[in-house]
């Protein structure tokens, strides 16, 4: 039933004045043209409004900018004279997923975030690693918006192109099981870092028992040696624990989340980066129950905190993705090198620290580690590394014309899956020359150090102090 036309505009009048007489902070408000019927319930994700008489519902969010959830109101008025009579606080709105037409944004206080506006830039070649062992990475979105969908791309991406996971390695659960989100824009256009087409291949819905699934799936096939990256993203929301929203059914709370993480097998490292509100929670839980010889969690805020949303991305998984990457989404150089000490790997703790570094100021980053070794969590662990200087130029060398005009999913994959077992040869030879000379030059190298550490020859300082007696 649509509610008359005079009482929305006299509702919508009536809400905006409480609000500026209380000072409230800048709202973007939100009017439900469909009567909500008496005996109705609104679902508020785990808060149930109950509604005792004929309704018109405004609904005030009070930081548009956050992932859910965050502060918001519901304001009912009567139907017939549009008169405040009841208000009720909560951390969620009424549609998570697909609101209808009739629920309208007639206040927008706090306008949608804008991003920079860059240029994609190619990304020149670098060091060949070829990979070790195995190594799998869970990608999760439920209740998605264009921004977590985007950082999921941008995760996959780098996953494939520079760290050379395989396809088939990675499962990406998105929303309803497609590239797809909820809200605007629509339909879908390229992806905001360089406006290609979408690339991730989304193997499940963002459920929980999607997500179940592929645990399910991982324990026939992690072993002792391999490495795990889970992701998380979209919307989290806390109650008696945090808990991580999904496209339908129940939310994950994070104790049951980090037991079902402990009936995976023994491996080597696990990674957990975390961009949903009050993803904090989770962090404790996870370490205690992990099965990995080393784990690692990021998380975007702390336990009782939101995290900040953005235009195409979440600036914490965004951020932290750059890191793991060295630049952008755009290609664009970063604020600062990630690689703190150098090593030419990007290791879990480095990630996080760049994140936390050029953090939005509303988010709350949180960062722990079961490990006392400084960086034992990386996805680096299982790669070949070519430790001669020029055979390691020699290869970018002759490969960099070919990533000038192959397109890059091609090029990876012919280095990772063609390529690599040859390059592996060439460095075994190199190694058994190496071997060859050093024994071979060992009799000179031993005669010129003792020449030099056996002759009297005065030290630099005792030379100083004779010149200055």
């Amino acid at each position: 039933m649509q509610a008359k036309n005079e009482i929305l505009t006299s509702i919508k009048g009536a809400a905006v004045e409480m609000l500026a007489k209380r000072n409230a902070p800048p709202a973007n408000l939100y009017i439900e043209n469909n009567v909500v019927l008496s005996g109705q319930v609104i679902n508020a994700q785990h808060q149930q409004i109950a509604v005792e008489q004929n309704a018109v519902m405004v609904f005030a969010d009070e930081a548009p900018l956050y992932n859910w959830g965050h502060n918001c109101r519901y304001l009912l008025y009567t139907v017939e004279n549009g008169t405040l009579f009841k208000e009720v606080e909560a951390q969620f709105p009424p549609y998570l997923i697909n609101p209808p037409d009739t629920f309208e944004l007639f206040r927008e206080m706090v306008p949608k975030a804008v991003e920079p506006l860059t240029w994609p830039t190619l990304q020149k070649f670098r060091v060949i690693r070829i990979p070790w062992g195995n190594r799998y990475a869970v990608l999760f979105s439920g209740a998605s918006n264009n921004r977590h969908t985007n950082d999921l791309e941008f995760l996959y991406r780098e996953l494939v192109d520079h760290y050379g996971f395989k396809p088939d390695n990675i499962y990406t659960l998105n929303f309803d099981g497609t590239v797809n989100y909820s809200g605007p824009p629509h339909p879908l256009a390229g992806w905001p870092g360089n406006n290609t087409n979408y690339r991730m291949q989304v193997k499940g819905r963002g459920t929980k028992a999607d997500f179940d699934g592929v645990i399910g799936a991982l324990k026939g096939r992690l072993k002792a040696s391999d490495v795990l990256l889970i992701h998380t993203n979209n919307h989290g929301g806390r109650s008696t624990e945090s808990y991580l929203c999904t496209y339908s059914g129940p939310s994950y709370g994070a104790n049951d989340f980090a037991i079902k993480l402990g009936t995976l097998p023994k491996f080597a490292h696990l990674m957990v980066m975390m961009e949903q509100c009050f993803s904090g929670g989770f962090v404790a839980p996870i370490l205690a129950h992990s099965p990995a010889v080393n784990t690692s969690v990021a998380t975007a805020c702390n336990a009782t905190s939101s995290s900040i949303g953005g235009a195409n991305f979440d600036p914490f998984a965004r951020d932290w993705i750059s890191a793991m990457a060295s630049h952008s989404p755009s290609g664009g150089a970063l604020a600062f090198d990630p690689d703190a000490n150098h090593d030419g790997r990007i290791c879990a703790q480095e990630a996080f620290n760049y994140a936390n570094t050029v953090k939005d100021p509303y988010d709350t980053p949180v960062y722990n580690q079961s490990s006392t070794v400084a960086g034992a969590c990386d996805l680096l662990q299982r790669y070949l590394t070519f430790r001669i200087p020029w055979f390691s130029a020699a290869v970018a060398e002759a490969l960099q014309p070919y990533q000038d005009k192959m397109p890059l999913d091609v090029f990876y994959a012919k280095i990772y899956g063609e390529l690599g077992p040859q390059l592996t040869e060439v460095q075994a030879e190199i190694e058994k020359r190496d071997n060859e000379m050093n024994d071979e030059m060992a009799p000179r190298i031993r005669n010129l150090v003792s020449t030099v550490m056996e002759q009297e020859t005065p030290t630099t300082e005792t030379a100083i102090y004779k010149e200055a007696a």
